[in-house]
């Protein structure tokens, strides 16, 4: 089997580099053009020609225009890439009968209620990042292809900034921290999603009816004060010496930004662990085990 994966070096990308090489040739591209071959997904036709030269059996596409704030003033190009460039791959998927394997978002929901959110639920984003994300999806699913879509929540890894990291810096500068309380959701960690990703691509290929959107979130909830809180206590134990004093929750209502940002974010998997047999840990685990990673460093 024949695997070419997009954005190798985000997050998700990083990790699945690892989990999907055992599964067979893994071809894997950012940005740069390598050898003739074309990851950029602002490039339509090099990404086609790319496609149509190596000729794989998957398509993973962990590349995307991830920043939610700067994606309000520039639409034309969080667009280009989280829709026609999804659209392409779909397309060209198509046409070789190849699998597509594409990431999408809890942000395509309103995030109003407490309810976790099932896949058919109504989508209705609160800012233009998650809009294009389910465009995207709704490409996908229009062209036809065999495909898997994944809409994880709250990703974060070792590699690279993340909440966790952030609020480890400042619990070391500050003594009092104001993070938001009425946001709720389930931090996810890139290495489980990379491995919940192999593990499915194993199983699709057997079972083709297994295709379709899944939500892919750790279990469990926790605002974004929590999580703060639990990054301190953790480093804490850890024997880290920290200035903090006091973590004070906020309303998100007392934090502008850009973009507005879905205040229920949960995400029912009920789905993706009946269907591929698998059990999410629970958030606090991925966490730690992270930050334990981080703090050894």
């Amino acid at each position: 089997m024949r695997i070419l994966l997009l954005g190798k070096n985000g997050q998700v990308g990083w990790e699945l580099q690892r989990s999907l090489a055992p599964l067979g040739e893994l071809l894997s591209l950012d940005r740069q053009t390598v050898g003739g071959l074309c990851g950029d997904l602002t490039d339509l036709e090099g990404l086609r020609a790319t496609i149509r030269t190596v000729r794989p059996d998957v398509i993973v596409n962990a590349a995307a225009y991830t920043a939610v704030d700067k994606a309000e003033s520039e639409r034309e190009l969080v667009d280009l890439v989280n829709v026609k460039a999804v659209q392409a791959l779909a397309e060209e998927a198509l046409s070789l009968g190849a699998w597509l394997v594409h990431y999408s978002t809890d942000y395509v929901f309103s995030g109003e209620g407490t309810t976790p959110w099932l896949e058919d639920a109504a989508v209705a984003p609160v800012n233009h990042y998650g809009a294009s994300k389910f465009a995207g999806e709704e490409a996908v699913v229009a062209s036809g292809c065999k495909y898997l879509i994944f809409r994880p929540s709250w990703i974060y890894s070792a590699r690279g900034n993340n909440f966790a990291k952030t609020m480890l810096r400042l619990a070391r500068e500050r003594e009092e921290l104001n993070v938001i309380d009425d946001q709720i959701g389930a931090p996810t960690g890139a290495d489980l999603i990379a491995d919940v990703t192999a593990h499915a691509i194993r199983q699709v290929l057997q079972r083709p009816d297994l295709a379709g959107v899944y939500h892919l979130a750790a279990a469990g909830e926790v605002s974004w004060h929590g999580y703060a809180q639990h990054v301190v206590e953790v480093a804490k134990a850890h024997g880290e010496t920290l200035a903090v004093m006091s973590i004070n929750p906020i309303e998100t209502a007392a934090y502008s930004t850009p973009a507005r940002r879905p205040r229920n974010s949960r995400l029912n998997t009920r789905k993706l662990r009946d269907n591929f047999s698998l059990h999410l840990p629970d958030w606090q685990s991925g966490v730690t085990r992270m930050l334990m990673e981080v703090l050894n460093k």
